[in-house]
Order: structure tokens, then C-alpha cells, then sequence
């Protein structure tokens, strides 16, 4: 079984799928020839052509369009956009139209579409190439966002992705881009969506994050009795994963890259306190990034959520 990393694991999904599937097509800014700003998409040109790697125009809101066409008269797009910064132009087609095309026709048409797009801290570039606002796209009935944090949960993450017949937002953390190798397997497999993981067991406090935050909430974790979820998917979130482990610990600490004032962890919180507040012993406790604007780089460090300052709110919490 071969060892990759999450680039590798996602080409191999995007290949696998587009030997599958002829309808499958790659589009987006220098994915063909040049495999893509990361090199996510190398390979594939030479192996699929023109016709089926698509390099477009600088216009994400004319990749997302043209993609949306695509998708509803029977093909099922994989469009790329290079930063999920650069994302904000394409907005208006995936709120107006891709996210409505199902409730639009009244079921007559749906709308296949995946938009691939790296997120988040890590790689010490200008602003726009590091931001991490999923919660404006989890606020957006129609779409599913979808977001691994290992080069196995890419690849099944991707391919169920493909395969749904409604628009899907799949964000890669480039930090983890080549942080991380394991074993992934060649050939099909898939991991449903919609469905966290507990990526460690524990009773006395339940850490929730997702993507790159995984990585240093597991750290962080370490020495203390603590229960991590991996939520891989945030729209839907896995409502009976969550509260099965807050049902056991009474305590949460959620850990997320993005701003704190409206980000998905508020969500996160509301649901809790909503559903099963009758057994938290504690406030739920959120750490996260501050709410200003992406710092350059040298403050990048200072900006998102480190090691000591989960372990700061665990031992807080533990308290209660």
C-alpha cells in the first residue's frame, strides 16, 4: 500500500475518479500543464487532455459559473480555486445558483459539483492566501463543506464528494498539504459524508476541530483524559458523534483557525447548549483565531491557535 501525502492522496482521487467516470472534468487557474499551484492536478493533462483539464481564465466566479452549466446538463466538475481568499468573487454563483439549482427546478435538476480550494495558515503567504471562512459557506443551505485532515480521509473524502449529486465545498488545509504521510490505498474507497470521527478516546473532556487544527489539538491533548473529534464534514455536522462524547465528558473545548465572532464553532456551541446542555458541567469553551484581519507573516504564529493555548483552556475547563 502506498505512503503519500495529502497532494498525492488527492490526486489519486481525481484520477481514479476521472478513469471511472467520463464525465468528470478538472477546471480551473493552471491545473493542466502546470498541475496546479501546488501540484495537486499533476499528471493529469497528460493523461486526460485538454478536454477534460481545464485551464481557465483569472476569474473565479467565471470558473464556478461555467462549472455550474456544466454540472446541470450532466457533468460532474471538480473546479479549482487556488486560495480560498481568492474564493469571495465566486460567492455570488454559489449562493445564488449552484446551492439553489435542486430547490430552483423543484428536484428536476441537481447540480454535481465539487470546488476544491486550500485554506488556512501555514505557509507564510500574503493575505487572501491564508483565510479560513467555511462558516460563510456552512451558512449557505444547498452546499456541503467538507474538510480532511489526513491524507486517507482526502482521497474518501473526494471521491464521495464526486459522487454527490449536490454541490460540495472541499477545503485542504495547506499546512497539511505535505505535512503528513500514511497509508492510502489504491483503488475505490469512500468515507460518507456528514460523518465526524473520534480521532482519541478519552472521558473527562471532548476537544472538537477539524483540518490542520487536528494535528495540534491532538498535541495538545496529550497527558490529559481528553476526547478528540475530528469533524471532517461541517455542513451537515455529526450531530450523534458530538453529543454521544459531550454526553460522557460534560466538558468541550473547540479549537478552529478562524475568526472567533460568528465562526462555525458558535454553531458548534449553540447546538450543544440547544441539545444537551442538561449534561455539560461546563461552559463550552471556544479557542480560536482572533477577529482581525490575516496578519502577515511574521505574526502568522501568534494568530491562530498553538499547543499552549488549548492546553490553557483544557486545564480551565477541567476546573469546572
Amino acid at each position: 500500500m502506498p505512503v503519500l501525502n495529502m497532494v498525492q492522496a488527492i490526486n489519486l482521487a481525481l484520477k481514479e475518479e476521472m478513469q471511472r467516470d467520463d464525465s468528470v472534468v478538472i477546471l480551473g487557474e493552471d491545473v493542466g500543464k502546470d498541475g496546479g499551484v501546488f501540484r495537486v492536478t499533476e499528471g493529469l493533462y497528460d493523461q486526460f487532455g485538454a478536454q477534460r483539464t481545464i485551464d481557465t481564465p483569472l476569474a473565479e466566479s467565471g470558473i464556478v459559473g461555467a462549472a455550474i452549466g456544466m454540472a446541470v446538463y450532466g457533468l460532474k466538475p471538480v473546479a479549482e480555486i487556488q486560495f480560498m481568499g481568492f474564493i469571495y468573487p465566486a460567492l455570488d454563483q454559489i449562493l445564488s445558483h449552484a446551492s439553489r439549482v435542486r430547490a430552483r427546478s423543484r428536484g428536476r435538476f441537481s447540480c454535481p459539483l465539487v470546488i476544491r480550494t486550500p485554506y488556512g495558515i501555514g505557509i507564510k503567504a500574503p493575505e487572501h492566501h491564508e483565510e479560513s471562512t467555511e462558516a460563510l459557506l456552512c451558512h449557505t443551505p444547498g452546499v456541503k463543506v467538507v474538510v480532511p485532515s489526513t491524507p486517507y480521509n482526502a482521497k474518501g473524502l473526494l471521491i464521495s464528494s464526486i459522487r454527490d449529486p449536490d454541490p460540495v465545498i472541499f477545503l485542504e488545509a495547506a499546512r497539511l498539504y505535505r505535512m503528513i504521510k500514511e497509508e492510502v490505498p489504491e483503488g475505490e474507497y469512500s468515507l460518507p459524508l456528514g460523518q465526524a470521527r473520534t480521532a482519541r478516546e478519552g472521558s473527562s473532556v471532548t476537544l472538537i476541530t477539524w483540518g490542520s487544527m487536528l494535528h495540534r489539538t491532538l498535541q495538545a491533548a496529550e497527558g490529559y483524559d481528553a476526547e478528540v473529534i475530528d469533524l471532517m464534514t461541517l455542513s451537515p455536522f455529526d450531530e450523534e458523534t458530538i453529543y454521544k462524547s459531550v454526553k460522557k465528558t460534560g466538558r468541550v473545548v473547540i479549537v478552529h483557525e478562524a475568526p472567533k465572532t460568528c465562526g462555525f464553532g458558535a454553531e458548534l456551541s449553540a447546538s450543544i447548549a440547544e441539545d444537551v446542555m442538561l449534561y455539560l458541567k461546563a461552559p463550552v469553551m471556544r479557542v480560536t483565531a482572533y477577529d482581525v484581519v490575516m496578519p502577515t507573516a511574521k505574526l502568522e504564529d501568534y494568530y491562530a491557535p498553538d499547543v499552549s493555548r488549548i492546553r490553557k483552556a483544557v486545564e480551565e475547563i477541567l476546573k469546572y
